[in-house]
């Protein structure tokens, strides 16, 4: 009798924690879906630009499956890479092919090379023509590692800057800090300002430790100013601790706010460019521009392996800034349910 009215006890509760079901039944499948989308998409192909070659080998290229573009001069072809819409270039200098690779993917780079190096040697008729082979990004012995290294950094520093600003501000909720606080007539805005500032600080350092390690311990491929990397760091950090500030607010216990990661955490990962988007279904690569993660993690791949400066990556700056000012501006709305001012 006693394990029953135990087991029937925890049955009730289960039935009146929605959001405990939610996780138990439907967070596995979402997660579950997102992997079949993301594995089971469409084909990707390798984008190749030429550059005034022979016709067979540009037909030997799309037989091959690649998307092939034609230009009429290196430096258009050039521009339209910078712009990452070219995995590789073919021309012909002095009768002899000559490949460069964007480089910044590895595996991207290995398979659009691949594909050339068979293609000239069908269209040479097996004559032993080795194409010269050349990189505008990155380098020949660019480890897998080192392309998904600056995406991993900013995944770390998000996703447990959203755990510690989740767990420590619901701490000062059910403390009844918070509420002692509001009891004095200090303003929502000075409050949330506060907040941020003491946990930033912690933030900051944290974002900080992950770049130096990543960089000059694990010897991370590192081609732009580690400044940059240490502002869209610490610019992630703080959309994670605006979020995680408040998705705190909806949250009743710690329990709670791990319930968040697999609705906020995993799609970020997902969507951060650690997979290749292109292999996506073309409606579902749409998400991935209301993830703040994919843009910081696009501005460090493109400090870190292109060696990009501010001028490039302003718009996943100016992005990240408007995520953390809209959570921010959300918190001082939330806690109107605390004590309206």
């Amino acid at each position: 009798m006693r394990t029953r009215a135990l087991a029937v006890r925890i049955i009730r509760q289960f039935i009146r924690d929605k959001r405990t079901l939610a996780l138990l039944f439907a967070a596995p499948l979402l997660v579950l879906t997102l992997v079949h989308f993301v594995f089971n998409g469409q084909t990707v192909k390798p984008h190749i630009g030429t550059v005034q070659v022979p016709a067979p080998l540009t037909e030997r290229l799309e037989q091959a499956g690649a998307d092939v573009r034609s230009f009429d001069t290196a430096e258009q072809a050039e521009a339209e890479m910078r712009k990452g819409k070219l995995d590789a270039i073919v021309s012909v200098r002095g009768g002899v092919p000559s490949i460069l690779l964007e480089g910044s993917d590895p595996s991207v780079s290995k398979a659009a090379l691949l594909a050339i190096q068979q293609t000239v040697q069908s269209v040479a008729g097996g004559a032993g023509v080795q194409p010269a082979v050349s990189y505008m990004y990155g380098k020949e012995s660019l480890t897998s590692f080192d392309s998904f290294g600056p995406v991993l950094i900013g995944f770390f520093s998000f996703f447990f800057v959203f755990l510690l600003a989740g767990v420590a501000f619901l701490r000062e909720r059910t403390t009844g800090t918070l509420e002692r606080l509001l009891a004095t007539p200090i303003r929502r805005t000075e409050l949330v300002a506060g907040y941020l500032s003491g946990f930033g600080l912690f933030a900051l350092l944290q974002a900080a430790l992950i770049a130096w390690f990543a960089v000059d311990v694990l010897g991370l491929y590192m081609e732009g100013s580690i400044w940059l990397v240490l502002l869209v760091n610490l610019l992630l950090t703080m959309t994670a601790l605006t979020l995680g500030t408040l998705l705190s607010s909806f949250a009743g216990n710690e329990f709670q706010i791990i319930q968040f990661i697999p609705v906020v955490i995993v799609p970020q990962f997902f969507f951060s460019g650690l997979f290749n988007l292109d292999a996506m279904e073309p409606w579902l690569q749409n998400v991935s521009y209301v993830m703040p993660l994919y843009y910081g993690a696009d501005a460090l791949r493109g400090i870190m392996i292109r060696g990009e400066g501010l001028g490039d990556i302003w718009a996943d700056v100016l992005v990240l800034l408007g995520f953390s000012a809209a959570f921010a501006l959300l918190n001082v709305l939330a806690l109107k349910k605390q004590r309206p001012i």
